[in-house]
């Protein structure tokens, strides 16, 4: 059998390199590889097997960084959230301050980070769906963000905050956003890029204004 070369180049590239750090290296090979083909070829295609060959490592490999291929898909999507979360921040710091700027901001900066790599929405909206457990992080993230923007609402609130109606804002706006950018990332919403931010930034402050108006009136008492 003939020597392969690219282990050969691979293992005298390790020469002098931490074991920790090696880890860290494979598993994001790991990571990267199984993006690919979660984002390219979808879920059906994305097994244990094609990961590893997709990553150029032995299946052994797999096994020293996830438990199982659930765990791989489930640390991909999280640290595409995680990504798109740090662009979210990036994009609020350098806009103007006011809820209208910040609120653009953020939605723009959601739609270009999944517009420039379609791979990306695809894994948020797409192929989420067809795993149970990337379903379930799904479903945990969307909770998580819910909670935060009813908290943010409810800190900006010139009237006493009315936690329950903080929450189905909330609700409306994240579960209605994701549906919304799957629809335009698959093409059923034919709107160029600054339409769909400037559509999406009107309808979030209106459910706001709508919400904030439906608390004055459960907290303004009747004559």
């Amino acid at each position: 059998m003939l020597p392969n070369r690219a282990d050969d180049r691979r293992r005298r590239g390790w020469a002098g390199v931490p074991p920790d750090e090696r880890r860290a290296e494979r598993r994001a090979r790991l990571l990267d590889a199984a993006y690919e083909l979660l984002g390219s070829e979808g879920w059906d295609r994305t097994t244990v097997r094609a990961v590893c060959q997709r990553a150029q490592l032995n299946p052994r490999y797999f096994y020293e960084s996830f438990a199982d291929l659930d765990a791989l898909v489930v640390a991909v999507y999280d640290r595409i959230v995680e990504d798109m979360a740090a662009s979210v921040v990036r994009a609020q710091a350098e806009a103007p301050p006011g809820v209208r700027a910040q609120t653009r901001a953020a939605i723009d900066s959601i739609v270009r980070f999944v517009d420039d790599d379609r791979r990306r929405g695809r894994v948020l909206y797409v192929e989420a769906l067809g795993s149970e457990a990337l379903n379930r992080r799904r479903i945990e993230t969307g909770h998580r963000l819910v909670e935060a923007i009813a908290r943010d609402a409810a800190a900006r609130a010139e009237t006493p905050a009315v936690e329950q109606l903080s929450r189905v804002g909330a609700s409306m706006l994240v579960g209605g956003f994701g549906e919304l950018l799957a629809a335009w990332l698959d093409g059923r919403i034919e709107l160029d890029r600054d339409e769909l931010v400037e559509d999406a930034t009107a309808l979030f402050l209106a459910v706001g204004a709508a919400t904030a108006t439906l608390a004055t009136r459960r907290t303004t008492p009747t004559s």
